[in-house]
């Protein structure tokens, strides 16, 4: 039997990790976890004992399989659910994620397999992250930061990787959500702003929203 709290250490050590191909600190998944680094430690212990990680001091920890498979499968049902709420309760984009974090511990596969099969097997959430499949099979997307684009530069937005409510919100007013076309018209070399156009309207967008607007290479 898993907790929830060791479930929310699985999944933030998978984030951390960019998708299990790094080792990640303590101090790293303590700034995450919003905790102390004793409570990590503690963590740290029980997870290696159950064989969902394992862990060498100085050099950080790494999922194994059995530890990878639960992460994709709470992130499953995390964005299954982001989806589920969005499309038929009709709540904003930007208010799922919390409720998500509930909703994500529900151990029924046979409730996930529905809900999956009701939805019509969406690939993506709401936000354009992709949506593990039932074997924890998630499909890598060819993406990268609206940030990195020149000027004149036309692309789709695929994604959005910061969950802030606020900036969601932000994105929302202005219409930049995933299948929209974006335009680079003028990008500042002084402090990386950008102008662009979304819609047929322009513009001025910070550094920090550019590098979390993500559109198809």
């Amino acid at each position: 039997m898993i907790s929830l709290a060791e479930e929310n250490y699985l999944k933030s050590i998978y984030h951390l990790s960019q998708a299990g191909s790094k080792s990640v600190l303590t101090n790293e998944l303590a700034e995450a976890m919003n905790t102390k680094a004793a409570s990590v430690t503690d963590m740290i212990k029980k997870l290696s004992t159950k064989e969902f990680i394992s862990y060498e001091k100085y050099y950080g920890v790494n999922l194994t399989a059995k530890g990878k498979a639960v992460a994709l499968s709470v992130i499953r049902k995390h964005r299954l659910w982001e989806t589920f709420l969005v499309e038929k309760l009709a709540f904003s984009w930007d208010e799922v994620h919390e409720v998500a974090e509930q909703l994500e511990h529900i151990q029924s596969k046979r409730l996930i397999e529905k809900l999956d099969e009701y939805l019509g097997f969406p690939k993506v959430d709401p936000h354009g992250d992709p949506i593990p499949d039932t074997k924890g099979k998630i499909k890598a997307l060819q993406q990268v930061m609206l940030a990195t684009l020149k000027p004149g530069a036309d692309s789709i937005i695929v994604a959005v990787k910061d969950s802030d409510s606020q900036l969601l919100k932000y994105l929302d007013k202005i219409g930049a959500r995933p299948g929209k076309t974006i335009k680079v018209i003028e990008r500042e070399e002084y402090d990386g702003s950008m102008e662009v156009s979304i819609n047929n309207q322009r513009f001025f967008l910070s550094k920090e929203v550019s590098e979390n607007i993500l559109v198809n290479a």
